[in-house]
């Protein structure tokens, strides 16, 4: 089976914008004073948001008081977040491409990208981020992954059984084959990754950067919810998504308490326009 292109990938939430804004886990309050910290912000800070989505880091970053313009591809999840932020005037979503945008008044305090980051091609991010931001502005950014530390739930490998049944050659399936990595040597991993990043870049200097680890426990129905959220996942054919979500959902309501624990880590990195 032949990998989905990132460009349709990325555009596969627009189609299920409430069940997203429902299954998709919270960040940790933490995140956003650690983030408001290292960035130095000030009150009534303007914040440009890349890939708001249905506000998820919005809300809470809207209730400290920044003034925000939130910037979503997709048209359904812009309209969704709309709504859900109208009592917040200084609020602005605007239904258009990250890469092409281009904004009435740029100087903003800080960007900030919240598991959208990634979706930049390499060779654009860093450079279209430091074109938006004031003189020493900050970039701050969160990535979101599922991890496996030795005392985690061991359904996530015993259920790469159902992948192999149903979608062996999806490369998503053979990428997952030995489970989700452990937290430290993916944390190790992005530290390296970012500041080789940044460097390259040639336009930030890095600031400071924090982890978070959380569990999630999920009910058989709650946990095929996320999993139709997650883009590899519906980039999959409806007839092979759906027996792949019917036999994990068994296998989640066959286990004692009918239950399983997801571990999640979030990644911070906070830098300096240069």
């Amino acid at each position: 089976m032949p990998a989905t292109p990132p460009e349709l990938l990325r555009t596969t939430f627009e189609q299920v914008p409430e069940l997203y804004d429902r299954a998709r886990p919270r960040y940790p309050p933490q995140v956003f004073d650690d983030l408001a910290r290292l960035a130095r912000l000030p009150a009534k800070a303007r914040l440009l948001e890349i890939g708001s989505g249905t506000g998820h880091a919005t809300l809470p970053l809207a209730e400290r008081g920044y003034a925000i313009t939130c910037v979503e591809l997709g048209e359904k999840l812009a309209a969704f977040s709309r709504r859900k932020l109208a009592s917040f005037p200084d609020v602005e979503v605007v239904n258009a491409d990250f890469e092409t945008w281009r904004p009435g008044r740029a100087g903003f305090d800080a960007v900030v990208a919240f598991s959208s980051f990634h979706w930049i091609a390499p060779g654009l991010r860093y450079a279209r981020a430091a074109g938006l931001l004031r003189a020493r502005g900050k970039l701050a950014f969160v990535s979101l992954a599922h991890v496996l530390p030795p005392d985690g739930d061991p359904f996530f490998v015993e259920v790469q059984e159902d992948y192999e049944a149903v979608v062996p050659d999806d490369p998503n399936t053979r990428a997952g084959a030995e489970g989700p990595p452990h937290p430290d040597a993916l944390a190790e991993l992005s530290d390296t990754t970012v500041e080789a990043e940044l460097e390259a870049s040639g336009r930030f200097r890095p600031v400071g950067a924090a982890h978070y680890l959380w569990d999630v426990v999920y009910t058989a129905g709650e946990y095929v919810e996320v999993l139709s959220t997650y883009s590899g996942h519906r980039a999959l054919e409806e007839e092979a998504r759906e027996r792949l979500l019917t036999r994990i959902h068994r296998r989640v309501e066959a286990r004692p308490g009918g239950k399983v624990r997801k571990t999640y880590l979030a990644l911070l990195y906070v830098a300096e326009r240069a």
